[in-house]
C-alpha cells in the first residue's frame, strides 16, 4: 500500500467532490471512508486509475451518507425537541429496522455497528469512537456485516439485547456528540417499552430520561462543559426525573437486575441529591459494584474509582484506579481529579494537561485545558 500516493491524491479527490456539490465536511468524511476502503482493497487488487477509483468510491459514500442523513432528519422532524412523557404514539417502521439489522446471522457487535451506520445515520468515525477502535477496523466490521446479510432473508429479527445496545449508543451519541439523536432514541425506546414487557427495556428508558433531564445544565452559555457537581440543579427537568425514577422502581421490583437498571439507579441517586455535597456516594459505589459484576467493564471500574474517591477519600480512589489499565479513555482525567482532591495540585495540573491532549472532542479538551490552567495559576501565587 503506497501511503504517500494516497496522501498526495487526497486534496485533489476532496476538491472534485466539493466541485460536484458536496459540503466540505461531508466531502472530508466521504474521502476518509474511501481511503479506509483503499487500505483494505488495494493490496489485493490495485486499481489502474487510483485517483478515479478514489473519486468513485468517495462519491458513492457521500451519496449514501446524504441519503442516510436525509432519512434521519425526516424521522427527527416527526418528534419534538424534548421527548414528552406518557404513552408512545403510533409506531413507525424505524424500530422494526433496528430489529432487522440485528439479524441472527451477525455477531452482536457487528449488528450494532451496521444498525448505527444504516439506520442511526452515524458516520464510521463516530461509531469507531463509541467502540474505542480505529476507524479502519470499524469500516471493515461494517463491510463484513453488509456482506453477511446481503444474501439472507430478513424474516428473523434480532434479539432485544442487541437492539437495546444500539439504542443506548445512539442516545449517547446524541447526548454528547455532534449529531442530535437523543430524542429519537428515547422515542424508539418508549415504543419498545410499550410493546415488550422487559425490565431491561424499562431500565434503559429510565436511564435515558434521567440523563436527558440534566441536558440543559451540562453546558454554559459559551458552550463549555459544566461538571455534574457544578451544574445548576434548578435547570434539571424534574418531570423527566420523576418519570425515570417511577419507571426504574417498577423495573427493580421485578428482581431481574440488568446493567441498564443498575446504571439508571446510579443516575437516580445523582438526580435525588439536592446538592452535590448531599450525594449518597456510598450507595453509588454499591451500585457500581453490581454493575461491574454484570458487565466486567473496565470503563465501569474507572467510574467506580471516582465514586470510591468521593465515598472513602481520594487516596482510596487512587488505589482503585491503580488497579486499572492506564490506557483506558479518560483514565488520565480521573487521575488528575483524584490528585486534585488529594491536594497534589502540581501533579493534577500536569495530568489535566495530558488528558486534554487525549480528549475525544473539543468541548472536553477545552474543559481539561482550563482545569490545568486554573491549577497552574493557583500554584504560581
Amino acid at each position: 500500500m503506497n501511503e504517500v500516493l494516497l496522501r498526495s491524491l487526497t486534496p485533489s479527490v476532496l476538491g472534485i467532490l466539493v466541485r460536484r456539490g458536496a459540503a466540505f465536511a461531508a466531502a472530508e468524511d466521504a474521502v476518509q471512508d474511501a481511503l479506509v476502503e483503499a487500505v483494505r482493497a488495494w493490496p489485493a487488487d490495485p486499481p489502474r486509475d487510483p485517483k478515479g477509483w478514489l473519486v468513485t468510491v468517495a462519491w458513492r459514500r457521500f451519496l449514501d451518507a446524504t441519503r442516510a442523513d436525509a432519512a434521519r432528519r425526516r424521522r427527527e422532524d416527526r418528534v419534538e425537541e424534548e421527548p414528552a412523557p406518557g404513552p408512545a404514539p403510533a409506531a413507525d417502521d424505524t424500530l422494526q429496522l433496528y430489529f432487522l439489522c440485528a439479524h441472527p446471522s451477525l455477531t452482536p457487535s457487528s449488528a450494532v455497528a451496521l444498525t448505527l451506520r444504516a439506520v442511526g445515520g452515524l458516520t464510521t468515525r463516530q461509531i469507531a469512537e463509541a467502540y474505542l477502535v480505529p476507524e479502519a477496523t470499524m469500516a471493515q466490521r461494517i463491510s463484513r456485516a453488509k456482506r453477511t446479510v446481503s444474501g439472507v432473508r430478513f424474516d428473523q429479527p434480532g434479539d432485544v439485547a442487541t437492539v437495546l445496545r444500539v439504542l443506548y449508543l445512539v442516545f449517547n451519541e446524541g447526548y454528547s456528540g455532534d449529531v442530535d439523536l437523543a430524542a429519537e432514541a428515547i422515542r424508539l425506546t418508549r415504543q419498545l417499552a410499550a410493546s415488550i414487557d422487559h425490565p431491561e427495556v424499562a431500565g434503559l428508558l429510565a436511564l435515558m430520561l434521567l440523563h436527558h433531564a440534566r441536558r440543559t445544565a451540562r453546558t454554559a452559555p459559551d458552550g463549555s462543559l459544566v461538571p455534574l457537581a457544578e451544574q445548576d440543579r434548578g435547570r434539571w427537568d424534574t418531570r423527566a426525573i420523576a418519570e425515570g425514577v417511577e419507571i426504574l422502581q417498577a423495573a427493580l421490583a421485578r428482581d431481574r437486575l440488568g446493567e441498564f437498571q443498575a446504571q439508571a439507579a446510579i443516575a437516580a441517586l445523582h438526580a435525588d441529591a439536592p446538592t452535590a455535597e448531599e450525594t449518597d456516594w456510598v450507595q453509588i459505589v454499591e451500585w457500581y459494584d453490581e454493575l461491574a459484576r454484570l458487565t466486567d467493564s473496565p470503563v465501569v471500574r474507572l467510574n467506580r474509582a471516582v465514586a470510591v474517591g468521593e465515598a472513602d477519600g481520594p487516596r482510596a480512589g487512587l488505589a482503585a484506579l491503580a488497579a486499572l489499565d492506564a490506557s483506558l479513555p479518560r483514565y488520565t482525567a480521573v487521575a488528575a481529579y483524584l490528585h486534585e482532591c488529594d491536594g497534589d495540585l502540581a501533579t493534577a495540573a500536569r495530568l489535566y494537561a495530558e488528558a486534554a491532549l487525549k480528549a475525544p472532542n473539543l468541548a472536553e479538551r477545552d474543559h481539561l485545558t482550563r482545569q490545568a490552567a486554573r491549577l497552574n495559576a493557583r500554584g504560581s501565587r
